[in-house]
Formats: C-alpha cells, structure tokens, sequence
C-alpha cells in the first residue's frame, strides 16, 4: 500500500531530505516543508506528482494546522509524520542568553507538539498512521555546551514515551529516533557563530566546543540515507521499537549511558527503598 509521508525540516543534505528519499525508494508519496521551499524546487521536480514541497516555518501553529491541511487535501491524508525540523545551538546553562534559549525550545519542542496535534486528528479518524520524533542521543545523555538543546531532546523523548501510549488504541505508533553525529549540514553553521555568552567565564569551554563541531563537519560517521532506512525498516518490524538509536557512536553513548545509570540505580537502592513509610 502506497503511504503518504508529511516531513518537516526539508533542508537539502538533511536528515528530512534523507526520508522523503528513502521513502520514495519504496514508492511512496511525499509532503517535504522546509521554510525556503525554493531551494527544493530542482530536487522535487525530478519526482513529478509524487512530492509536494509547502512552505512552513514549524514554531508557526497556524502554519502548521495549514500545512497539514494541504498536504491532507492534496494526497487524501497523513499516513507517517516525521518531525525532523530541529537545531542546536550551544551555551552554558548560566550564560546563555534567555531568548536564544527560548528558541530553541521553540523549535525543539513545541514545534513539535504543533505538527503532532495537527495531524493526529486525521490519523485517529483513519484508525492508523506513524509518528516518528527525531530526537538525539543528547535526548538521552546531556551533552557538555549543548544544555538547552539535550534538555529540549529530553522532552521529545518525554513527550514520544507518553503519546505513545495515549494513541495506540487509535491503532496509531510512535517512535523516538535518537541519532548520533551524522553528516548532515547542521554542523556547517557552527563556523559562522562566535560564541555568546553573558558569563565570560565559560567562554573557553564553549570555544572548545565549537571548535570541535567544525572539525568534525564532513567527517562525522553517520549516513542521513542509511539512517533513514534504518528507521522505516525498523517500523516494518512486528512489534516495532519504541526507539532506535542511529550510528555505532549513538549506539555506543546510549548503552553507556543507561547501564551506568541502572548501576548507579542498584548501588543506592536500599536508600531508595527506605524512602516509604514503614510496611505496618
């Protein structure tokens, strides 16, 4: 059965654009948004009536509920949605100005949240359809310098366990795709952004940090392609994860991550259980 994808962040050399190629590989149709949709326009002409490029900015709710209504009207209904539209930016925890935080979680988060309540309505209506929320390993392990962006991850992840729940009875399925570093055009930028910080005193650790996002740009392991057919190949699985983490360093950082936390876990459980009132 042909499905219908509706994709946001449709920047080309991105992880959206990655998608809607994998998912026409297997010939399926697809809506890409991105917010300058003219920079799609010689990538989607060689599909024909098989993509719809539509303008959106996702921090735009109004935007959003349109989109989606077009891509609705336009295809005949939302089968997979991949909300892939996202950014970082680094700064301190202290230092980072407030409205560059604010920001992010705009994009992030409830950008998020808008393109899900927006679709959801026709999904539930059909009785079936696919959410995929790209979040990060960061999502799962704060990373150092990018605390308001893992921290924005730890809501998708959040928000991805609970929906998950709500909507199955609707015969609709979740999933949190947590990559690691991939080469994407997402690390491009960090060359073009000194470092702002209200704290000078945390100016050489995000210095450091930059530096080390432009040199990876180019060399990062992970292939957006390959990642993307990870993901839908991971949703034909009967049952389907409810997350799958992307690229041998993601997988690497995860399992790290969550057996050092269930150790640490275990080592203070007589503490933990000694929290309750006493057993009468």
């Amino acid at each position: 059965m042909t499905r219908n994808w509706f994709i946001t962040g449709g920047t080309p050399g991105g992880f959206g654009m990655a998608f809607a190629e994998a998912a026409l590989e297997i010939g399926d149709r697809v809506v890409l948004t991105a917010r300058r949709p003219a920079e799609l326009d010689g990538w989607a002409g060689a599909y024909g009536d098989r993509v719809l490029v539509v303008p959106l900015d996702v921090t735009d709710a109004e935007q959003a509920r349109e989109a989606v209504a077009t891509a609705e009207a336009h295809f005949g209904g939302i089968d997979v949605l991949v909300n892939n539209a996202g950014r970082g930016w680094y700064g301190s925890i202290e230092g980072m100005r407030d409205a560059d935080m604010r920001k992010m979680f705009e994009l992030n988060f409830f950008a998020v949240l808008s393109v899900i309540r927006a679709v959801l309505p026709g999904m539930r209506a059909r009785g079936s359809g696919w959410i995929v929320n790209m979040s990060s390993v960061a999502g799962l392990r704060g990373q150092l310098g990018f605390g308001y962006y893992s921290a924005s991850k730890f809501a998708v992840e959040a928000i991805t366990e609970v929906l998950r729940e709500e909507v199955a009875p609707f015969g609709i399925q979740v999933m949190a795709v947590e990559p690691g570093a991939f080469r994407t055009r997402a690390y491009a930028g960090f060359a073009d952004e000194p470092v702002v910080e209200s704290v000078t005193g945390y100016e050489p650790l995000l210095e450091s940090v930059r530096a080390t996002m432009v040199a990876q740009d180019g060399a990062q392991p992970g292939d957006p392609h390959r990642g993307a057919r990870a993901v839908i190949a991971a949703m034909a699985e009967d049952p389907p994860p409810r997350r799958l983490v992307l690229g041998n360093d993601g997988f690497d950082v995860a399992v790290a991550t969550l057996e050092s936390t269930l150790a640490e876990l275990r080592a203070h459980e007589a503490l933990s259980r000694g929290a309750d009132f006493p057993a009468r």
